[in-house]
């Protein structure tokens, strides 16, 4: 059974994490930025976390597990944003995951002239930016907010219920 404070911070997070969501969709189809591959892949934590938070808060099985599960979903999500921050800085080179490109043996002169000609956006280029910072240097802050809450909650969890 979950402590009320515990679910507390679980709506709250789940509302967090749902407004950065929609957010992302509203930068990329309403005010026209695209998002390079890297951003994309950043969405996945947290897709994958609302549903493992639905799970908590509606099953209430396998908590203490699914809490150490979103630490974990939290803190690799943390890594890939900054290793996405590095590349924005100049730390680390784009690599193959930047690049839309699927080259091919088998691709024709014209299919690989039609990829090359496509808007390719690049994981270094910053189209968006709120209060100074990149959305990848956001996404860092709030994914190791998110992994250290969600390890206390693994580590209260049971504690004076």
């Amino acid at each position: 059974m979950l402590k009320k404070t515990s679910n507390t911070y679980l709506f709250f997070i789940l509302a967090i994490i749902l407004a950065s969501l929609i957010a992302t969709f509203i930068i990329e189809h309403i005010l026209d930025h695209k998002p390079c591959k890297l951003c994309i892949y950043e969405r996945t934590p947290y897709i994958l976390s609302v549903f493992l938070i639905l799970e908590i808060i509606f099953f209430k099985k396998h908590v203490k597990i699914t809490l150490l599960l979103l630490s974990l979903v939290f803190f690799f999500s943390a890594i890939l944003a900054f290793y996405h921050h590095g590349i924005e800085q100049g730390f680390f080179k784009e690599s193959l995951v930047c690049l839309n490109e699927n080259f091919s043996e088998s691709a024709s002169k014209e299919q690989l002239l039609e990829q090359l000609n496509q808007n390719i956006i690049s994981c270094k280029d910053v189209g968006f930016k709120i209060l100074g910072l990149s959305l990848a240097t956001i996404n860092v802050i709030f994914s190791l907010l998110f992994s250290v809450i969600f390890v206390k909650l693994y580590l209260n969890h049971g504690k004076n219920q």
